[in-house]
């Protein structure tokens, strides 16, 4: 047997990282917990893996991530001394073959569990609008078909559809129907012969519904899911030159960063969208806008934050109506970037405040998820500010709206309920819904 030799690449990246064995090996099992698989590795288990021995391939992922986060750049298989993995190996290279590729792992509602595994990188290339624009490969189309913009339309309706069915039922229940529309249908349609107008209108249609996709695995908490779907989004924006598709997929990549809590990247996103973006409505600056507010908050840039915010408000004020704006940002809208900003940066109350005016300012657009959603952050952060039968109050409204989506989101604020009223027990109505919610957990 031969003698194992150190692992030269993964040493110079511990080198450059400053962290300590023990410190690496923290930051590698906190990403395991991210995922929902505690990990235990130790100061040992690193210099293991800097002596040659080859840590196991579902943790490889996690020290090249945890050496990203910490090094604010990409940090490669190879670059670590790893072998590449089975995925990359056969992963197509065309943005259409990737397209089936992504869309076929993603369409199994029997897969669920294992769909999750894929990790949020904060380090994760972002192709800049110039990068994409104009530059996907060419595309062998099938002679045996041809499209038109009647399939086109047929694209966009169907994605209105699930757009519809996320809002009202969550996104467990809405992707597998989106994944396999992707596979069965839009992707035989961007091999399909065409003029190449409608093929830019495909592809433009196509960047909207990946998209959406992905959006709805953030809602599952499939992280690193929904960044490919994300960045496929990216590169069939650019390739239909639909530069405004481009920078609202920016712009939910930063919404994902904020939500769990990666204020910087956050922000950048936010900011490379908003700078992008080539239209300047009133409502289309004020959804860029507030998602800045929120990014900087997190990033603990107060002044930029409320500077941010009072940008969005002077832009809905300006804003006549949100009809036919993608993503439109309305009051409502405004009030919960508010008690965001307000959250991130410690007022409390003062985000408790400015979320009850989002429920008072809600209209029939708003969908059945974000109130269920927007409800358990209510009570959370009334309970946080010690009213408490204000928040069993707000939870069994929650509660009572929980049976009928199929939300990762919605499942993860129910699953805290119990944890955080089990101090409060002795109040009769926190008991009771302390009891429901745990009912509701394990169902």
């Amino acid at each position: 047997m031969g003698t194992r030799l150190p692992n030269v690449g993964l040493e110079r990246l511990h080198r450059e990282s400053g962290l300590t064995l023990r410190q690496l090996a923290q930051a590698v099992n906190r990403l395991g917990t991210e995922q929902g698989r505690p990990l235990r590795y130790t100061a040992p288990s690193v210099h293991q893996w800097l002596q040659g021995h080859m840590p196991r391939e579902a943790v490889r992922p996690l020290i090249l991530e945890a050496l990203a986060r910490r090094l604010h750049r990409p940090v490669t298989s190879a670059e670590a001394g790893f072998p590449l993995p089975p995925d990359q190996l056969k992963q197509p290279g065309g943005t259409v073959d990737g397209l089936f590729d992504l869309g076929r792992r993603d369409m199994d509602p029997a897969r669920r569990s294992v769909l999750g595994v894929g990790l949020f990188s904060v380090a994760l290339t972002i192709p800049g609008w110039p990068d994409v624009v104009g530059r996907m490969e060419a595309i062998k189309a099938d002679p045996q078909r041809r499209i038109g913009q009647s399939e086109v339309q047929a694209v966009s309706a169907m994605t209105d559809r699930l757009s519809d069915l996320d809002g009202e039922f969550g996104g467990r229940y809405a992707r597998p129907m989106a994944a396999a529309f992707l596979v069965n249908t839009v992707a035989p349609y961007l091999n399909a012969s065409a003029s190449s107008e409608t093929r830019k209108a495909m592809m433009s249609a196509a960047s909207l519904l990946c998209y959406l996709t992905g959006w709805m695995a953030v809602d599952e908490g499939a992280h690193g899911r929904a960044q490919e779907y994300y960045v496929k989004a990216l590169e069939l924006a650019g390739a239909s030159g639909d530069h405004m598709t481009y920078c609202h997929v920016l712009r939910g990549m930063s919404v994902q960063a904020a939500n769990l809590g990666h204020g910087t990247p956050a922000m950048r996103l936010a900011n490379a969208a908003a700078e992008a973006s080539p239209e300047s409505t009133p409502r289309m600056r004020a959804f860029m806008a507030g998602q800045q507010a929120h990014a900087y908050a997190l990033a603990g840039e107060r002044t930029n934050a409320w500077n941010s915010l009072r940008e969005a408000e002077r832009a809905v004020n300006q804003a006549e109506s949100q009809l036919g704006t993608f993503g439109g940002f309305s009051s409502a809208t405004l009030a919960y970037a508010t008690s965001e900003v307000r959250h991130a940066l410690g007022d409390v109350k003062g985000s408790v405040e400015s979320l009850h005016d989002h429920f008072r300012l809600r209209d029939s657009s708003d969908s059945k998820r974000s109130e269920i959603k927007f409800g358990a952050l209510l009570a959370e952060r009334q309970l946080e500010v010690g009213h408490v039968e204000a928040a069993c109050a707000t939870w069994t409204k929650v509660l009572d709206a929980y049976p009928g989506i199929h939300s990762g989101k919605v499942d993860g604020h129910v699953r805290k309920i119990p944890s955080l009223l089990a101090p409060y027990r002795g109040n009769a109505m926190a008991r009771h819904v302390h009891e429901r919610a745990r009912e509701a957990s394990l169902k």
